[in-house]
Order: C-alpha cells, then structure tokens, then sequence
C-alpha cells in the first residue's frame, strides 16, 4: 500500500517538471509525453493512412490543398519567426494529401501531416473556405493539442489508479460504482470541456493564420454557417460534445475576427 501513496508525490514532481509553454497562447501546458516520441509515430501512422486510403492527385482541389496549406505553413512560420521562436518547427516534416472519402472532415496531425477529405469540399466551396478549416487544423498542431490529450490521459490513469487503491479493501459494488462514478466525471467535467476548450484556441490561431495568409478571415463565419447547415440541427447538446455548438463557434468567430485582422496588419496584410 506505501508504494501506490509513494507514487503521487513522484507524479506531482513530474508533472511540475513536464510543462512546457506554448508561443501562440503564451500558456504553459502539460508535456508529459515528449515530441521526440510523439512525432516518428504520427509520421508513421500517416505514411500508413496514406497507403490504406484513397489520395487525390493530379486535380485542381488536391493542388488548392497543397497551396492554401502552404500559405498556411509560411503564415505559422512569419509569426514564429516574428515572435522570436525561429526554428520552432524545425522537426515538422509538412505534408497536404487530399483524400477520397464522403467524410466532412479534415485533420493535421503533430508534426504538420495534413489530410483533407474531399466530403468536406463542397462546404469549403473555395480557396478561403479550406483556409479557415486548413488554420483551425494545423493550429491545433503548433498549439501541441495532440501531446496535451495525451498527457492528460496519463494523468487519467493515474487518477483511475488511485481511486483503485483508495477503494482496495471495499466490496467489488462498491469498487465498482466509485470507478464509474470516476469515469463519467472525468467525461463530462474534464475531458470533453477539456476538448472543447482545444477547439475554441484552434478557432482563435487558425483565423490569426489565415488572415497572416491573406485570407479574409469574415469568411470564416460563412463557412461555420455552412457546416451548421449541413449538419441539420442534429448535433449533440454542447456539454456532451467534444466541440462548441455551431452557434458558440460562430459567435465566438465574430469576436475574434478584428483581432485576427490587426494581427495580420502587422505582416503587410489588410483587408477591406
């Protein structure tokens, strides 16, 4: 029994010494799973995504993926660059694959491997349109979203397991019931506001790099209005989500949006 007490001082010791700050938000966030472990794995999960998938090449919509994803990139690096963080994505190894599937969706993996469904083009309609889904998605790897879950999921089981020890010596019910009374409250009071928040800083960096980019970031709202439309009211209520409504999202855009354009004014690049 001392040893399982023996290790939450261990663990509090390495979770104050695991945190590491992030330059587009300035915060410091957990880091308890290292990028050099983190990056050759999602390297190769995409290399194997790719070889099991259906890519696009050849057409106008894969080569758009390829330049506003470019544009995108160049934007992430200005900031950087501007902000004092050269050679901040030095271990990036960038790719842009757009990808047959009905899927609306698209996704950027840690380290800048990028996939676009083609399911999700007729909701982005134009260049501008996969600038703000190619902003949001590639923020959410500079802002280092794919380590902060999985430290997080460390730091859950490790809650799991002292809730364990803690009801050890209770009946198995009991046991039981303290276990999925853990796992509902972590669901609903820590990891999906946990995933909502992530999304909420994807918004906010992605218009910031679209509008470095070029791209007028008022458009970001049409396309969320898009995506409310096609979703056809059947999303779930928003504490069971792991994204904002589209109503939130959508509100929080408009706010965001002068920000954003201030930002880019300080690269050279304005917008009527």
């Amino acid at each position: 029994m001392k040893r399982r007490y023996l290790l939450i001082p261990i663990a509090i010791f390495g979770i104050v010494y695991s945190c590491a700050t992030n330059p587009f938000t300035g915060k410091s966030t957990l880091a308890l799973v290292p990028d050099s472990q983190i990056l050759p794995s999602a390297f190769q999960q995409y290399s194997t995504f790719l070889k099991e998938n259906k890519v696009v090449t050849g057409t106008a919509d894969a080569q758009r993926v390829v330049t506003v994803g470019t544009k995108i990139k160049n934007a992430a690096e200005k900031y950087l660059n501007a902000n004092g963080y050269k050679g901040y994505l030095k271990d990036y190894q960038w790719e842009y694959k757009l990808v047959e599937s009905k899927e609306v969706n698209a996704w950027c993996m840690p380290g800048g491997k990028i996939v676009f469904y083609t399911g999700i083009l007729p909701i982005t309609k134009d260049e501008t349109g996969m600038a703000v889904v190619m902003g949001h998605e590639v923020a959410h790897a500079l802002l280092n979203h794919g380590q902060q879950r999985m430290s997080a999921d460390v730091l859950q089981q490790l809650g799991s397991a002292g809730v364990g020890a803690a009801v050890g010596n209770q009946s198995e019910s009991i046991q039981k019931i303290a276990m999925q009374a853990y796992g509902v409250g972590t669901q609903y009071g820590v990891t999906l506001p946990f995933s909502r928040s992530h999304e909420s800083e994807a918004d906010k960096v992605g218009l910031t790099l679209m509008a470095i980019a070029g791209y007028n970031p008022d458009q970001s709202v049409a396309f969320w209005e898009r995506m409310a439309a096609n979703s056809g009211g059947n999303a779930p209520p928003e504490f069971m989500s792991t994204h904002p409504s589209n109503a939130t999202r959508i509100a929080n855009l408009k706010a965001l949006i002068p920000q954003a354009k201030a930002e880019a004014a300080k690269y050279g690049v304005t917008f009527k």
